[in-house]
């Protein structure tokens, strides 16, 4: 079931809710509403939220800045903090019905179905006419498995509104689950007929010929969606099961490539292409299949199980062990793993322990065969009938899941520290502006003022042409050639760092600090710089450790190569302490040593770092974005993901797929 689908009737009417309800008397608060309002209509979420920042920030008690900037984190995947924007809307304006509303759909997405219901019957308290609440009730009625209900509120939103495909679609899922298969494709026919150039209803349609054996309809259908939508990947997959199921094993094949030409990280399609690859006998692009999956979810008992198999066909007996031990630690009572298990070991010889697990297993059986009645999948591993090779299909088990969403979502991610702050050469000195988000200190302004070059402090370099960095180089070896003075050996260090011109960096900051060892932004520069010479070399050996998290949300520190080194950032840490005693109040020396500490593995003394930052100065992304992965990394998801969030609102882009990847309750 795929639960954009569901609400996608509700964003059709946004620009209906957009609507400035509260007149305001300046003009400036008029323009950055409506600039928000357009670039929400028009997708563009990040800017979006930018102006409603400035609009909260005009007046705090202006309810819907924070209720559209909650649709706009919504819409990027940040449910948690879509979720605190309308909390907000609610407490300055308890009478809000779009922020009930809205609420409660992303209570849905993040699994917390008994306040998303809570929510909507709030809101059609306040407005029983507006018949969008209940297409929302009966979504979120069927994500938690109250199909009779669902069915009701969607016959009242046909009642007030029969042309909107969508509704039958979702009514047909329902009666679907419900187990009437006539009502679900009489929904999903009136679904086409009111969009023929929708693929999702033909998808639907399909899937019911299928359990009715009707595969040239089912395969009818998928073309046509194909042919609406050449790019869908949904259609793409479910035709590669009608086709394998139709004997035809290269036309699935095609299709299960073109799924994986669109999202190579595709687990479920790997998987299944696995199973095809190795039943053709093409088993060394089947074992390449079947690692592929284990990398992106190592937690999937069933590619442990016939990767294991695939290995007993070879002749591997001792990886097939493995595997089968793999699978037997993850679900203890399959069945079928303890079998298998035990013929490998017989064939090492192994066979008093073979004799064991053959054991185990028929106790397995037998416990399995006293509760047979018991449907659910905590027993269906131990049932030695079933096989465990067929191709996975996205029926009942996966039809809540949104497939571009969660099949498509599997992705190795490397997740990257924002890089330190230091100072750099830039092309021009720039311009305070009205309501920026920068932090204001007045001894690092008198500072910049002194130097010979414009420079900003920055955790990337500005873009500078060759031609001014030539006569930016000119101009402060001529006047280092007059007399020697700190800011001049200062500004030719920030020019020969931006050309990786280590060394002679490192001599112009050491005599700057000769001449000059209690100004704070040296040693910043410093230690940054020592920093940035470690991470060149280690980048050289190829030893660069990143914070890594994987889709369980398990967390490991992986390294890209495995003849691995440890270096030693004490010089830079050094250098920020002391930039810390000289400044004690300048956030970003504690951002910058939060770094420095997390890469020489003191992961809790980062967080403290990154916490006086954030303290010092509560609009610092930055700060909030590093703090968060590393929170993340701890398996302190509540926190870390609260942190992303606010990274993404203070305008840190880079905290929406984060988000997306491991702030999202997926459904189990």
């Amino acid at each position: 079931m795929r639960f954009i689908n569901c609400i996608r009737y509700l964003f059709l009417t946004i620009s209906a809710l957009i609507v400035f309800e509260t007149v305001t008397a300046q003009y400036d608060k008029q323009q950055f509403f409506y600039r928000g309002r357009q670039f929400l209509i028009e997708g563009k979420y990040a800017q979006a939220i930018e102006n409603f920042n400035i609009l909260s920030q005009l007046d705090t008690t202006l309810y819907e800045s924070y209720f559209f900037r909650g649709i706009a984190k919504y819409n990027l995947g940040d449910f948690l903090g879509a979720q605190i924007d309308f909390d907000r809307t609610l407490r300055i304006n308890p009478l809000y019905t779009p922020a009930y509303h809205y609420r409660a759909i992303t209570l849905s997405r993040t699994g917390k179905y008994d306040l998303a219901l809570r929510d909507l019957e709030e809101a059609v308290d306040l407005r029983p006419g507006y018949t969008g609440l209940y297409f929302s009730r009966g979504v979120t009625y069927f994500l938690s498995q109250q199909f009779d209900k669902a069915v009701e509120d969607f016959n009242r939103f046909i009642r007030y509104e029969p042309k909107v495909a969508d509704a039958y679609l979702n009514r047909g899922a329902s009666y679907l689950f419900l187990g009437d298969t006539t009502k679900a494709l009489n929904d999903y026919h009136t679904a086409i007929s009111l969009n023929r150039f929708e693929p999702e209803g033909y998808i639907r349609r399909s899937r019911i010929y299928v359990l009715q054996n009707q595969t040239d309809k089912a395969l009818n259908d998928l073309d046509q969606a194909i042919k609406i939508d050449s790019t869908n990947a949904f259609a793409y997959f479910n035709r590669a099961l009608v086709r394998y199921n139709a004997k035809d094993i290269m036309g699935a094949l095609s299709d299960l490539e073109r799924v994986l030409r669109e999202d190579p990280g595709n687990a479920l399609t790997l998987y299944n292409r696995a199973l095809i690859r190795s039943q053709i006998g093409d088993y060394n692009n089947a074992l390449e299949d079947y690692d592929r999956v284990l990398s992106i979810n190592p937690n999937n008992v069933l590619a442990y199980y016939n990767r294991a198999t695939l290995f007993v066909q070879l002749g591997r007996y001792r990886d097939a062990m493995d595997d089968y031990s793999q699978a037997i630690n993850l679900y203890p009572d399959f069945a079928n793993a303890y079998i298998n298990r035990s013929y490998v070991k017989n064939q090492l010889g192994q066979f008093n322990s073979a004799k064991s697990d053959y054991d185990i297993a028929r106790k397995k059986i037998s416990e399995y065969n006293s509760r047979v009645g018991d449907t659910t999948l905590a027993h269906s591993l131990a049932d030695t009938t079933r096989r465990f090779d067929r191709l996975l299909a996205l029926d009942a088990e996966f039809a809540k899941r949104d497939f571009n969403n969660e099949l498509l979502q599997y992705r190795d991610v490397d997740i990257r520290l924002k890089p330190l702050f230091k100072f750099r050469a830039a092309p021009e000195a720039k311009m305070a502006m009205a309501l920026e988000n920068r932090y204001e200190y007045q001894k690092m302004e008198q500072f910049k003022r002194t130097l010979p070059i414009p420079v900003e402090l920055s955790s990337s370099q500005p873009e500078i042409d060759q031609k001014r960095l030539d006569e930016m180089r000119r101009f402060t070896d001529a006047k280092l050639s007059e007399r020697t003075e700190s800011g001049a050996l200062f500004a030719k260090a920030l020019i020969e760092s931006g050309s990786k011109q280590f060394n002679t960096a490192l001599d112009c900051y050491n005599r700057a600090i000769g001449l000059e060892p209690d100004e704070t932004f040296y040693y910043i520069n410093r230690g940054a710089l020592q920093s940035e010479m470690i991470d060149f070399i280690s980048s050289i050996e190829s030893n660069v450790q990143v914070l890594t998290l994987d889709n369980t949300s398990a967390t490991r520190a992986k390294v890209q190569d495995q003849a691995t080194r440890s270096y030693d950032y004490t010089p830079a840490i050094h250098d920020m302490k002391k930039a810390a005693a000289l400044s004690p109040d300048f956030p970003y020396i504690y951002y910058n040593l939060g770094n420095l500490y997390c890469m020489s593995n003191d992961i809790p003394e980062s967080i403290v770092q990154y916490t006086k930052a954030i303290d010092l100065y509560p609009k610092f992304g930055e700060a909030y974005y590093n703090r968060g992965l590393v929170l993340i990394y701890l398996q302190d998801k509540e926190k870390g993901c609260i942190d992303l969030s606010k990274a993404g609102e203070l305008g840190i882009k880079d905290a929406y797929p984060v988000i997306t990847k491991y702030c999202v309750k997926r459904e189990q």
